[in-house]
């Protein structure tokens, strides 16, 4: 047996594991879209037609989806950049010299990550409640009368966004620190003697170094932020007015509330399109700027 051979056998098992995981799936849901399958042919699978495009030709044409993708890049755009700024900046602080206490932090900071969202979001809900929230009755005291933070449409979304961030932005702070900390320290020391200043050090040195992670943290982090579903179903349940309604709540709507399974497919695949886009968008971005460096 050739070394080719032998590699094939041994790729054999998970190669048949994400054949039956993933692209049978994957598959069968592309299929899904191309029909109209409902309860009634859940009852009675000859109740199932094929439609073609058609689900997709009505959901370009449907107010309450480009809502939902409106919302959707709202919260990836807003979202990204705070979560990688919030954790670049905790990394830096925490690979500091100065920074007592370093294993107690970084833990502290990585506990929302592996906190169940669901739990976290129903006490957000009680700290942001209008009536008998702890953030309200603090501004009360100071003055300040209360805001209507999950009921109004226009705090809602922010309110969504920044619990994203702060349940996030552990995970990658602490691959942003194992990248600070494999950064020499000689070349720190060499730009401290040549009289190089901390932010001269940041921007010659820091960043350059972790352009690659910060470009593999930044795919990640918008190919999650797209997946919008847990936040907006526990804390708002789409509303108010609809304005945090995601194209994922929307996918979950159609496809478990009122049965559209062939739209609810649809959906997905359109998500999967706009996701592909961005992140190779962002991956070309990176690429040229590190080509041009």
């Amino acid at each position: 047996m050739n070394r080719a051979s032998t590699a094939w056998l041994f790729l054999a098992p998970a190669l048949l594991v994400l054949g039956a995981f993933f692209l049978l799936p994957v598959l069968a849901g592309l299929g899904l879209s191309l029909t109209d399958y409902d309860i009634y042919a859940l009852a009675d699978i000859h109740n199932l037609r094929f439609v073609g495009l058609a689900n997709y030709w009505d959901l370009l044409h449907r107010r309450l989806f480009w809502a939902a993708l409106g919302h959707t890049l709202y919260f990836v755009v807003a979202g990204v950049p705070l979560s990688m700024l919030a954790s670049l900046g905790t990394a830096l602080l925490l690979n500091s010299s100065a920074a007592r206490f370093k294993p107690v932090f970084r833990t502290a900071l990585f506990a929302p990550v592996v906190t169940t969202v669901v739990a976290v979001a129903v006490i957000w809900r009680y700290l942001f409640n209008t009536q008998y929230g702890v953030v309200d009755f603090v501004l009360t005291h100071l003055g300040i009368p209360p805001i209507d933070w999950l009921g109004d449409p226009h705090w809602a979304m922010p309110m969504i966004i920044l619990f994203a961030v702060w349940k996030n932005f552990g995970y990658n702070m602490i691959i942003l620190l194992a990248g600070l900390q494999a950064i020499p320290a000689e070349l720190y020391e060499a730009a401290r003697i040549d009289g190089a200043s901390g932010w001269r050090q940041f921007r010659h040195i820091t960043l350059p170094a972790l352009a690659p992670i910060l470009l593999m943290v930044g795919i990640l982090t918008v190919s999650g932020y797209f997946q919008l579903f847990a936040e907006p179903y526990v804390i708002t349940e789409g509303g108010p007015l609809q304005s945090t309604v995601s194209v994922l709540y929307l996918m979950y709507q159609d496809g478990f509330k009122w049965w559209n399974m062939g739209t609810a497919s649809a959906v997905a695949f359109l998500l999967f399109l706009v996701m592909f886009v961005a992140t190779m968008a962002l991956w070309r971005a990176g690429v040229s700027r590190e080509d041009a460096a």
